[in-house]
């Protein structure tokens, strides 16, 4: 027992029974798990945001978010296969520090998870509306935005996305999985498209001068912050999403070898391709035209003339931006999962079926709290706050590792990150530099929806916990 509540031991004993999850899963479906969370619509469009912060160097606004997420994925990656369980930060803190914290992180996580879901939904329907357009099927607006825009009621095609990748999760984790791993290929291959068809055009001269704005953040003539850091504080978001592989850490087979390649391959695949495209689009367009553009990518294969290339890619977004919803919507299900498992949940939620192996309670009831949100809710105010449950998580799990290096130095661990004091620092330093950066407003609505989960915590959750 800590000042922060009961403590899990290291060593958790296997569940067993309805309350166990199967090992279907190999490294390729956790790395194309994490390549699908991380891969949507960050690259999609903040590359033109952060080159309108920091001008060419918006290169190194990619690298140094990459490196601060570098750091959270390897501490990620240690704790997974120290304690290769289901719960991702959750679980993790729930071991090293203690069961209030863990409450904190796995409140925070929804933000994370299921606020990710539907702003990726709705972007979706976004994409999906323009599409069917362009075809001479029009959605009336009505039927495809929520009450808070003017003529909107309710946005069926982000339900409709949910529902069909709720679905694809109930058949069979390994079965959606596949199909997964399939989508990313499919995302990925674009992505490719893009600097092939793009490097042709590429100057040299646009990349003069490199950082017009500076190297640190400061306030621009409008008062909006520029320079590589500021972009570095937008860009981070593009990364993170590979902490929904740690979630499968229970569904692996082979969990030392198969999570660390699952975190740490996507991750770097990930800042490969990043910084790829980012320079590709650069290179053949200066920044001044397609910064601050909502489709920046779009854009600029429009404007360097491939305009077949660019309805191939709005194709392939369509196609494969449910990848993220997917990834998310599979972390948030097995987060709750757990906390059930836990009793820090209604326990019926920790049930898994016996024909598919998936817990369908919970996948179905995730399902539908996201939809409604996606259905309903005013989503650029409240996106942010999955900004904010990310940092918590991140310097949770940068904590943690620390503490179990200090607690259980010598205990078998099948991957060790290196320089780990390093690694902890910048992960945990890092996020909290990147949380001060958000919105006042952010910050604040994140206080306050954690000050409602312990009073959520308080009444309903520490009597009933497990480990209490």
């Amino acid at each position: 027992m800590s000042i922060w509540g009961p403590r899990k031991p290291i060593e958790l004993a296997p569940s067993h029974g309805a309350h166990a999850l199967q090992r279907t899963l190999g490294w390729p479906h956790l790395m194309a798990l994490g390549v699908g969370a991380i891969v949507g619509t960050g690259i999609l469009t903040l590359t033109g945001v952060g080159a309108a912060l920091a001008g060419p160097g918006v290169l190194l606004s990619f690298l140094i978010a990459g490196v601060v997420c570098a750091a959270a994925a390897l501490a990620y990656a240690e704790l997974a296969t120290l304690i290769p369980q289901s719960g991702s930060a959750y679980t993790y803190s729930y071991v090293a520090i203690g069961e209030t914290i863990a409450w904190i992180v796995g409140w925070s996580l929804i933000l994370e998870y299921s606020v990710v879901c539907s702003t990726v939904a709705v972007g979706w329907s976004g994409y999906f509306t323009g599409f069917m357009d362009g075809i001479g099927w029009t959605i009336p607006k009505a039927l495809a935005t929520g009450p808070y825009e003017p003529g909107g009621v309710i946005n069926l095609p982000a339900i409709g996305i949910i529902a069909v990748v709720a679905g694809l999760l109930l058949v069979g984790t390994r079965e959606s999985a596949t199909l997964n791993a399939c989508l990313v290929a499919a995302k990925i291959a674009a992505l490719a498209l893009f600097v092939a068809v793009t490097l042709p055009a590429f100057k040299a001269a646009n990349f003069h001068p490199f950082m017009p704005f500076g190297f640190f953040q400061h306030a621009g003539p409008d008062g909006v912050k520029q320079g590589v850091m500021a972009a570095s504080s937008i860009i981070f978001f593009a990364f993170y999403g590979f902490d929904a592989v740690s979630t499968a850490a229970e569904e692996a087979r082979d969990p030392g070898r198969d999570v660390t390649i699952g975190i740490v391959g996507s991750m770097l695949a990930c800042v490969i391709i990043y910084v790829a495209v980012a320079a590709c689009a650069i290179g053949a367009v200066p920044v001044a035209q397609f910064a601050q553009s909502a489709e920046p990518l779009a854009l600029v294969l429009r404007t360097i003339g491939a305009f077949t290339t660019a309805r191939i890619f709005g194709a392939v977004a369509v196609v494969a931006l449910p990848t993220v919803i997917l990834a998310f919507l599979f972390g948030q299900t097995r987060i709750f999962f757990v906390m059930a498992r836990d009793r820090l949940l209604p326990a019926r939620l920790g049930r898994v079926s016996p024909r598919s192996g998936v817990p369908v309670a919970v996948t179905i009831g995730t399902a539908v709290i996201v939809a409604g949100i996606a259905a309903f809710l005013p989503l650029a105010e409240i996106a942010a706050l999955a900004n904010a449950g990310t940092l918590c998580a991140f310097v949770a799990v940068g904590a943690s590792m620390l503490i179990l290096r200090r607690r259980a130095p010598d205990r078998a661990r099948a991957f060790r990150a290196p320089l780990a004091p390093l690694v902890g620092f910048v992960a945990i330093a890092g996020c909290l530099y990147l949380f001060w950066n958000l919105p006042l407003g952010t910050q604040l609505r994140f206080f306050a929806w954690n000050a409602f989960g312990l009073l959520v915590y308080v009444a309903y959750a520490r009597q009933r916990s497990v480990a209490g």
